[in-house]
């Protein structure tokens, strides 16, 4: 699996329904004072610089959804997962695509 491999992407719409029914587990990889800024409720906050170091606290038993401003650091994250065995989307155009959709943000 090299830097370059084709993660598959989602929705913002999607991941909404997926959270609702639980059924996903959403990964925030953005930095501390962009996720106090607004963030999907229910996401784990895991900066991307301690991705591989928290690892192995991310769940198994569901799908993971990686998020950050745009989709370009959460795509390195979703690879990485990938090579560690993790069932993994990234959310296409970030955090920025979710607010356009209108959902809602926590803070």
């Amino acid at each position: 699996m090299g830097l370059f491999t084709r993660i598959p992407k989602t929705d913002a719409a999607s991941v909404a329904e997926r959270i609702a029914r639980r059924d996903v587990v959403v990964i925030d990889v953005r930095q501390a004072g962009e996720w106090r800024h607004g963030h999907i409720r229910g996401s784990h906050h895991v900066p991307l610089h301690q991705l591989a170091a928290r690892i192995e606290r991310i769940p198994r038993d569901r799908s993971v959804v990686t998020v950050c401003a745009s989709g370009h650091r959460s795509a390195a994250a979703a690879r990485m997962l990938v090579r560690a065995g993790y069932d993994v989307e990234n959310l296409a155009g970030g955090i920025r695509a979710w607010a356009r959709a209108g959902l809602p943000l926590a803070r």
